[in-house]
C-alpha cells in the first residue's frame, strides 16, 4: 500500500507535464499557422527600380474582415499621417471600342515610395493595389531592413487604389472637406480601408456602392472621393457631402474624375479634367 501511494503523486505529475507539453505544442501550432502568411508575405518583398518601388505579396489571412466588424479609432493612426496635395489625382474609366473596360489614374503625390502589393485573402477576392509607403513609415528607404518590414504588415490597411480579380477597380482622389455625418450604429474605417473593402468584396460597382454605404468614413486629413470602375464599363463616383453619401454615375462610355466635388452646383474649371477629357 505505501508503494502505490509514493507511485500516485508521480503519475499525477507527468500527466501535468504531459498536460502542458501537449498545450505547449498545440499553442506552437497555431502561432505557427498564424504567423505563416505575415512571414512568406515579408519574405516575398521585391525592389523592382531605384525610385523606390517594391512588390509584396500577401497570400493569406490579414484580418481586416475582423478588424472592419469593429472600425476604427482615428487617434492612434493620426500621427502617421500628413496632410497631402489637394491636387494630385486623375482618373478614368472607359468602356474601349473592342468592349473591353479600361481604368488609369495618376498619382501625384508629394512621397516617392511605392508598394505594389498582391493579396489573396482566404474570403475574399485576390487583388493588386498601390501603397504609399510614407503612410507606414518607409518612405525614402533604398532598402527596408527585416527589422522595419514588420510596418509592411499594415500595408493591406493602407491602400490609395487598385483592381480584383473580378474587375472591379477604385482610385481615390482628393477633394474639398464638407461635413460628413456619422451613424453611431455603423463602425467606421478610414479612407484607405474603405478602399481594401471594395477590393477584398466587391464584384462590381453597385456592389460596392452597397458596401461603402454600410460604414462611416474617416478620412486620413485630407478628404477624399472615390472612383470606382468594373469590368462591364459602368463607373461611379461616390462623394460624402453635407447631406451624407452622394453617387455621380457615369452618362457617357467613359468618366473622368479629379479633385472637385462633382455633386455640387458650382464646380471649379479643372485643366486637368478638361484635357483628360478630350
Amino acid at each position: 500500500m505505501k508503494r502505490d501511494k509514493k507511485k500516485k503523486p508521480h503519475k499525477l505529475r507527468k500527466r501535468i507535464l504531459t498536460a502542458l507539453l501537449f498545450l505547449l505544442l498545440m499553442g506552437l501550432i497555431a502561432l505557427s499557422a498564424l504567423l505563416y502568411a505575415p512571414i512568406t508575405a515579408l519574405s516575398s518583398l521585391e525592389k523592382v527600380d531605384d525610385y523606390p518601388l517594391y512588390v509584396m505579396r500577401y497570400k493569406g489571412e490579414y484580418f481586416f474582415d475582423f478588424f472592419a466588424e469593429r472600425g476604427v479609432e482615428w487617434g492612434p493612426y493620426k500621427r502617421i499621417y500628413e496632410k497631402l496635395n489637394p491636387e494630385a489625382c486623375t482618373s478614368f474609366a472607359a468602356l474601349a471600342p473592342d468592349a473591353n473596360a479600361v481604368f488609369g489614374r495618376n498619382f501625384d503625390w508629394k512621397h516617392r515610395s511605392s508598394l505594389l502589393l498582391f493579396t489573396e485573402p482566404p474570403d475574399g477576392y485576390a487583388s493588386v493595389s498601390m501603397v504609399d509607403l510614407f503612410y507606414l513609415g518607409l518612405d525614402g528607404l533604398h532598402e527596408i531592413p527585416w527589422a522595419r518590414r514588420i510596418n509592411l504588415l499594415g500595408a493591406p490597411y493602407a491602400t490609395i487604389d487598385g483592381m480584383n480579380e473580378c474587375g472591379v477597380a477604385i482610385a481615390q482622389n482628393a477633394v474639398p472637406r464638407r461635413n460628413t455625418p456619422k451613424d453611431p450604429n455603423r463602425p467606421t474605417l478610414l479612407n484607405s480601408q474603405i478602399a481594401r473593402l471594395v477590393l477584398d468584396h466587391a464584384k462590381d460597382v453597385d456592389e460596392a456602392i452597397a458596401l461603402i454605404r454600410q460604414y462611416n468614413i474617416e478620412f486620413a486629413d485630407t478628404p477624399v472621393h472615390f472612383h470606382i470602375a468594373d469590368a462591364s464599363g459602368k463607373s461611379a463616383v461616390v462623394e460624402y457631402i453635407d447631406g451624407g453619401i452622394s453617387i455621380v454615375r457615369d452618362d457617357k462610355p467613359w468618366q473622368v474624375s479629379t479633385n472637385y466635388l462633382f455633386s455640387e452646383a458650382i464646380q471649379p474649371k479643372c485643366w486637368r479634367y478638361e484635357k483628360a477629357c478630350l
